[in-house]
């Protein structure tokens, strides 16, 4: 088959690779109609990870089952699903509590698993024309039949609701002021979904002009670090008394202000003062514990400067960690379903998957107002 090949820094290539094939009873195979491009897969692509050439990318997939393993019982051949990025096997200690994403099973010696990630366990990645789902009952959810609201569902692999996770993680609730860090396809996703948990003002900071249009066109407030400090704009309309609540959908490789740098740990103190005393900070955006590419010797352990101090003599409390898509996958979906929720509104490609090495390097440089592409392998 056909798939989206990692080669090397800024380089990803289609590739014949071999098919996948029910390994487990409990295994489907699927036919991929829609995967999509994610920030986090820029990490492997600008060399910033332990990603070996070879690694087939991918895990925000949806699709058609094409075969069942001998013990499925509640999915067949021709089911419309869509699967969480986390692989889980939904019966060890985790899985059970609701944390999808720190599954104990499927990845020996770590918390969690994913397709087509590194250290995240031996699946391939979707952005190919199959892909294998293992423990299928748990890990697909399935959708409305026919090909209505494609570009919908797919997002709810990974972006939806790790956007929504966020704003779990910073207990936002009907009436608060929110501050979104990152105006990427996870943050107009955290800005969307703090909306649709009735905040009463959400503030998206970026400095890409096309992502900042994006952010007020769904109703949200823009602002433009490159104008200034961040924190500071928002107090100016916050009654100097800063937001409710604050997510961070920016994570390690975020930019210095002002200067063509990363700084990693400048979201996460620009939060620590956007967010007034004893508010909560969510933490989404990505956090690595090596960064072969960090800008100094601490970076690249993990190792940031964030302010403790401030952090806790404003009593903030702050939740962190990767999405358990399980969690609000299936909610998401039903608003979906009932035009409650339309989150295809941050896709802006469509292609077919022989344009993904150029979308991977337009994506990665932020150009011709690429936020979020979705990828076709198959016909639906």
């Amino acid at each position: 088959m056909r798939a989206v090949v990692y080669k090397g820094p800024f380089e990803v290539a289609i590739e014949q690779v071999e098919d996948p094939r029910i390994q487990h009873p409990n295994d489907v195979l699927v036919r991929v109609t829609s995967t999509a491009i994610c920030g986090s897969d820029l990490h492997m692509y600008e060399g910033r990870t332990a990603a070996e050439p070879g690694i087939v990318f991918g895990h925000e997939n949806l699709g058609v089952v094409e075969e069942t393993g001998e013990g499925v019982t509640t999915l067949s051949k021709g089911d419309r699903v869509v699967m969480p990025f986390n692989v889980a096997c939904g019966f060890c200690k985790n899985c059970s509590a609701g944390f999808t994403g720190f599954c104990l099973t499927v990845n020996p010696g770590f918390a969690g698993g994913a397709y087509g990630y590194v250290a995240m366990g031996p699946y391939t990645g979707g952005q190919a024309e199959y892909v294998r789902v293992p423990y299928a009952d748990f890990n697909c959810l399935k959708l409305p039949e026919g090909t209505e609201k494609e570009t919908d569902f797919v997002l709810l692999a990974d972006i939806f609701p790790t956007g929504y996770h966020g704003n779990e993680l910073a207990d936002v609730r009907p009436g608060d002021t929110v501050a979104v860090y990152g105006a990427g396809p996870v943050g107009l996703m955290a800005a969307y979904s703090a909306m649709l948990r009735g905040a009463s003002k959400v503030f998206v900071v970026d400095r890409v002009a096309e992502r900042l249009q994006k952010a007020e066109e769904i109703g949200a407030v823009p602002i433009d670090f490159t104008q200034g400090n961040p924190a500071e704009q928002i107090k100016e309309q916050t009654g100097g008394q800063g937001t409710d609540k604050g997510i961070d959908a920016v994570g390690y490789q975020a930019q210095a202000q002002g200067e063509d740098r990363e700084e990693p740990a400048i979201v996460l103190n620009s939060l620590v003062e956007t967010v007034r005393p004893t508010g909560a900070l969510g933490i989404p955006g990505l956090y690595v514990p090596s960064d072969p590419g960090g800008p100094d010797e601490q970076a690249k352990k993990g190792m940031l400067m964030v302010s403790v101090g401030r952090l806790f003599e404003k009593g903030l409390r702050m939740g962190t960690g990767q999405c358990n898509v399980k969690r609000y996958n299936r909610h998401l979906r039903d608003m979906i379903i009932e035009d409650r929720a339309k989150p295809s509104f941050v896709v802006s490609h469509e292609l077919p998957l022989d344009e993904a090495s150029s979308a991977y390097e337009k994506f990665d440089k932020r150009v011709e107002g690429y936020t979020k592409v979705v990828l076709h392998p198959q016909a639906a």
